[in-house]
């Protein structure tokens, strides 16, 4: 596995970028924000991380293509090719997204999120921006959600037959399936499920933590810093490490790089504990 995470200083040349990297200790990237038509720039930051062996992990695509403003959907998919493109011409292992909701928040709850027809609009979204792009080196994956599919192993492994295109795959967050107090307290075996059903396919990881509030009269979950919460790291390193030696785990939704170093410093404790390397 690779560790990676957001950088705060400045990446506005190759040479930075990978000097950043190298500071914390990262092996996997976030795709800096490069323009997909500017091809000296790109090939320029596609050769220093291949040079300095950092897997470019993905390129987010964070918007609402499944949207039930017809504007709003048609901007969407238009940027998730563009994003794609962009994935595959400086081999990132996917470009990710959400599904989208049909709410007007881009990734709010909805009552619609979770029907028939909404995984039917998923498929042929998807299919449209793969088949658009037709990537060959890169994935168009969806990221993992509570309230939208693919919502659960078995829905992501519905999602992968439904699209059947050999480029799309997995992105796995284990935080953003547990809806439950039950999904809570047997985490552990939540994620070996997904890496039992799903590891073939997946391309790029998430790493963040979940704490249980008592706080009543809804279940109310607080995302943490990885070793704060009660996802059972132990698991998802040991699950993770029986894929593609490649696989990136990315830091995500900390407020200040103590908190990433912090972050960082866990999982490689966690990794020593079992014997490997992150």
């Amino acid at each position: 596995m690779r560790l990676g995470g957001p950088l705060f200083e400045n990446v506005s040349d190759p040479a930075q970028w990978i000097e950043a990297l190298q500071r914390q200790g990262y092996t996997a990237a976030y795709c800096p924000e490069l323009d997909v038509e500017d091809e000296p720039v790109l090939q320029a930051y596609v050769d220093a991380a291949r040079e300095a062996n950092i897997v470019i992990a993905e390129v987010g695509a964070w918007s609402n293509p499944i949207s039930p403003d017809d504007e709003i959907r048609s901007k969407a998919i238009a940027y998730c090719k563009q994003r794609l493109a962009l994935a595959d011409r400086v081999g990132a292992r996917c470009c990710v997204n959400i599904a989208g909701s049909r709410s007007s928040r881009w990734a709010g709850p909805h009552p619609d999120n979770l029907s028939a027809d909404t995984f039917a609009l998923i498929v042929d979204t998807v299919r449209e921006i793969i088949d658009s792009v037709k990537p060959t080196r890169s994935f168009y994956a969806l990221e993992t959600m509570q309230w939208v599919f693919p919502d659960s192993a078995d829905n992501y492994v519905r999602l992968v037959h439904a699209i059947d295109r050999p480029q799309f795959a997995v992105h796995l967050d284990p935080v953003n399936l547990i809806s439950s107090p039950q999904l809570y307290f047997n985490n552990a075996a939540l994620i070996k499920e997904c890496f039992d059903k799903l590891g073939p396919y997946i391309k790029s990881c998430h790493a963040k933590d979940l704490l249980l509030d008592d706080t009543l009269t809804v279940i109310h979950l607080d995302e943490t810093i990885p070793g704060k919460g009660a996802l059972h790291y132990p698991t998802f390193l040991r699950e993770l490490s029986k894929l593609d030696p490649d696989t990136p785990l990315m830091l995500e939704h900390l407020s200040t790089p103590e908190d990433y170093k912090a972050a960082a410093a866990y999982i490689r404790s966690a990794a020593r504990d079992l014997e490997l390397q992150a």
